[in-house]
């Protein structure tokens, strides 16, 4: 066998592995009852007087548990956020999103990603669509997003 078919057959076997981790991972976030997550990095958004759309990005320190998580019955509670904690959970392909509306108008939207980013962690994204007339510190009135990872963990909470 040649060198160049050698390196064929070692890469689709590397494909394969990384293909069989992938759904591994996949299938461990599909079939999570409790995850834990941590946002470190964020950006907000808003509109300069001009109306000219405008970002700013800086550290964040946002932490949200999910727990009775059920990707069958498309529900879930949340922790460490405003408005109701009752959410629903949708999957699709390698993505486990958790969706927040509340009364008063806002949508909070967490993909959770089929992607490892450090210590058995994976990659997650939590966004908030939220716009006030009046900016008060410590809440949100401007769209924001943050970037950060999330932990699968075990839920210790009793069934409902």
């Amino acid at each position: 066998m040649s060198i160049r078919g050698t390196f064929l057959i070692a890469g689709c076997l590397a494909s394969l592995a990384t293909s069989a981790h992938a759904q591994s991972v996949r299938d461990l976030l599909q079939n999570a009852t409790a995850l834990s997550c941590e946002f470190r990095q964020m950006a907000t958004g808003t509109w300069s007087q001009d109306g000219a759309p405008v970002a700013e990005t800086k550290p964040a320190t946002l932490k949200l548990a999910f727990s009775d998580i059920d990707t069958q019955s498309g529900t879930a509670t949340v922790e460490g956020s405003i408005g109701a904690p009752e959410i629903v959970v949708q999957t699709s392909g390698g993505y486990l999103h958790f969706i927040q509306s509340g009364l008063t108008g806002f949508l909070y939207v967490t993909t959770v990603f089929d992607k490892i980013s450090s210590e058995g962690k994976l990659k997650a994204v939590h966004t908030r669509h939220e716009y006030t007339d009046v900016s008060l510190p410590g809440y949100t009135s401007r769209p924001q997003q943050y970037y950060g990872e999330c932990r699968i963990t075990a839920d210790t909470r009793p069934a409902r």
